[in-house]
């Protein structure tokens, strides 16, 4: 396992580099940069913005600029956000944060309830607990995210139960540590809810059909023949294997809470890397951009491989050499 953990972060550096190779080819295709609209200000001499170019190395050509990116990055130098006037190191680090805790929160919310629920539907098929299972996990398959999460905000705008939008309350700063837990988690709620809400339907109906085929094996008739109890048939013997699958789409999971949460952040207004990278994209800041695809990536990547680790731990049969 230790072999095949660290032969994963060797085939990280070229899955990166192509990655971060097209996605600086792509961006530097397009007319203009962050200097190009502020050269449109009067306020601002040819001059100054000549010497800012030269400064960041603008004037070069794309596959130069690539290069001397690629460099600092390895030494943990994302560059210099234009917009914000800091390093891009210091905003990823806090947005990408707020990302996390967003996606780990929905896949909580959505692995909480989509596993539970799966195997009470499939033990009580056809009950109304199994029907009341489906309509729920019917409605969130069919909803659009970016119309819940719309409604989520309109729903907290009539009801004033829940913060519109936002991470922290104004007087977040002044309030005592437990407080400010507890308001971070309150304006957790919605996004949550909204960015979990479709990957938990989907979960609960794969998790309920793989435990209904696993029933069926002959070894679970066998165990039932022996006399052993429902129970242990059911949690000792098939739900182990029918969860297998579910592992393996953690790291999917995983891929579409980041991307879901990208959407998510931009209309709820919670201050994470989605939002950073879309803010970034409006003014042209390529630094930012950059950094912010590559911290995104990275997260990607590890989450796929964190999913075939689990599964390996989950099922002895499998064996990494």
């Amino acid at each position: 396992m230790r072999t095949y953990i660290l032969k994963r972060f060797v085939h990280m550096i070229p899955l990166l580099l192509g990655i971060t190779f097209f996605s600086f080819l792509i961006i530097s295709l397009a007319p203009g940069d962050y200097l190009t609209a502020m050269s449109q200000n009067p306020q601002i001499s040819t001059a100054t913005i000549e010497g800012l170019r030269a400064k960041f190395g603008l004037d070069r050509p794309w596959y130069i600029q690539y290069a001397k990116w690629l460099w600092n990055a390895i030494h943990l130098d994302f560059g210099y956000s234009f917009a914000n006037q800091v390093p891009v190191f210091f905003l990823i680090r806090e947005r990408m944060l707020n990302t996390l805790i967003l996606a780990l929160s929905a896949a909580l919310f959505a692995w909480g309830l989509s596993i539970p629920l799966g195997i009470i539907s499939a033990v009580r098929q056809n009950t109304w607990v199994d029907r009341s299972s489906s309509f729920v996990s019917f409605i969130g398959l069919s909803i659009p995210e970016v119309f819940f999460a719309l409604l989520m905000v309109l729903f907290a705008a009539k009801s004033g139960w829940f913060p519109v939008g936002g991470m922290k309350s104004i007087d977040f700063e002044y309030l005592s540590y437990p407080r400010q837990i507890i308001d971070l988690l309150y304006h957790l709620v919605l996004p949550t809810i909204v960015l979990g809400s479709i990957s938990m339907a989907g979960r609960m109906r794969q998790m309920r059909a793989n435990l209904l085929d696993t029933l069926l094996q002959d070894y679970i008739q066998t165990a039932r023949a022996k006399g052993l109890s429902e129970r242990i048939v059911i949690y000792k013997h098939a739900l182990r294997n029918a969860i297998n699958p579910l592992i393996t789409l953690f790291g999917f999971t995983l891929a579409n809470m980041l991307s879901g949460a990208f959407l998510v952040e931009v209309i709820m207004s919670w201050p994470g890397l989605g939002r950073l990278t879309l803010d970034a994209l409006f003014s042209r800041d390529l630094y930012l951009v950059m950094g912010s695809l590559l911290m995104a990536s990275v997260m990607l990547i590890l989450g796929n491989l964190a999913a075939d680790i689990l599964l390996a731990l989950s099922d002895p049969r499998i064996r990494y050499e």
